[in-house]
């Protein structure tokens, strides 16, 4: 799929590639780039963000509360344990990490059903005070005065820890405080596996919006504060289990409906057998598009903006480490560059997010219930 200005029209419902200025299609300024992604790290759809937009977004006008529940497998389905207690996380055989706001609303809806993770889950706040001395100011970890929320749920005889991290690479400043967290968070549960899910863009033109990138391999693909970093890459040391994938597809039926109209098919699982399938780790806000500005392709099957941390964090563990994947959707495909400017690009790219990333997360958040089940 390859998006564009038409494609908007039919399924938002309104011109999304409206942005000002940059008439020669020049990048953005860095201080602008981080604004964006602050924008969409913040964007709530279960607040009047959605209303926002401007217009009603075709199946997604009215956030989450259109969710069709899940028909589980008998014995598999997702129980929220009780509130948890203390400062740390709890123990946990599975860590699943998720980003941004409506990440947090996606994957707490589908796995720890009637409570929410911006709303009902515990603050996070081990050991603040020290690891925000790392952190710029203005950040949200610092304005949220937490690390993070979490709750847990148990998927057949597997316990599971959920947390929606308020902490992020790009986000938190040179110093990399988010890494201090991944390590933190990973001596508290001690699991098996640790997955990081949510969204991301889909590069190359064969991705739709909802399609799940599985991956074990992550690479840095930096060029700005985290340049020391550019290149580096990280590999698991097996695949997640696959065995209920075709389950997990199954599920996604229930919900798919809210994904573009033009999608052409079912989203698909992709699991990546080599890195440059695999998802690659931007500081910037890059994206995929025809004339393959960001240079992305060939790099990997997705971009998004911090799992290659987790990488380099479980490298620096060693043997401690836990097994882990990658499991990201695509909030945004392709686009034609040929009539827009990169400026009307990005906006594109920022509203297919910010109108379907909630529905394309729900299909990563069954992904990450398939993995923790065939365990």
């Amino acid at each position: 799929m390859v998006v564009d200005g038409e494609w908007a029209k039919r399924n938002l419902g309104f011109d999304a590639t409206g942005a000002p200025g940059d008439p020669a299609g020049l990048a953005r300024r860095p201080e602008e780039d981080d604004a964006l992604v602050r924008e969409l790290i913040d964007f709530d759809s279960e607040g009047p963000d959605l209303a926002r937009l401007g217009a009603t977004v075709r199946g997604a006008s009215t956030g989450l509360s259109r969710f069709v529940e899940i028909d589980w497998p008998k014995g598999l389905a997702p129980t929220p344990g009780a509130k948890p207690t203390g400062e740390s996380l709890p123990d946990a055989d599975v860590l699943i990490v998720t980003w941004t706001v409506d990440e947090g609303h996606a994957l707490s809806r589908v796995l720890t059903p009637g409570l929410d993770s911006k709303n009902d889950w515990k603050p996070y706040t081990k050991n603040f005070a020290a690891i925000a001395a790392d952190m710029r100011a203005g950040c949200p970890a610092l304005e949220a005065k937490r690390l993070g929320t979490y709750w847990t749920t148990t998927i057949g005889s597997r316990r599971v820890t959920l947390f929606k991290s308020d902490s992020h690479m790009s986000q938190d400043g040179p110093k990399l405080a988010n890494a201090r967290v991944w390590k933190q968070i990973i001596e508290d549960c001690r699991p098996q596996w640790v997955i990081t899910t949510g969204t991301g863009g889909g590069i190359g033109a064969q991705s739709e919006v909802g399609d799940v990138v599985v991956s074990r391999f992550v690479t840095f693909d930096c060029h700005r504060q985290f340049k020391r970093f550019d290149g580096d890459s990280f590999v698991s040391r097996a695949d997640p289990p696959a065995t209920r994938f075709t389950k997990a597809k199954a599920l996604f039926g229930a919900n798919s409906k809210f994904l573009p109209p033009d999608n052409a098919r079912a989203p698909k699982i992709l699991t990546a057998a080599t890195a440059p399938q695999g998802v690659l780790t931007t500081d910037f806000f890059g994206f995929d598009n025809s004339a393959d500005t960001y240079e992305l392709e060939g790099k990997g099957g997705l971009s998004e903006m911090g799992d290659a941390v987790l990488g380099m964090v479980c490298q620096e563990l060693g043997a401690d480490a836990p097994q882990y994947a990658m499991v990201r959707n695509v909030s945004d495909p392709q686009i034609d560059s040929s009539h827009l400017t990169l400026a009307q690009q990005t906006t594109l790219a920022a509203n297919i997010y910010k109108a379907y990333g909630r529905w394309s997360s729900v299909c990563s958040a069954i992904v990450c219930w398939a993995i923790v089940a065939g365990l």
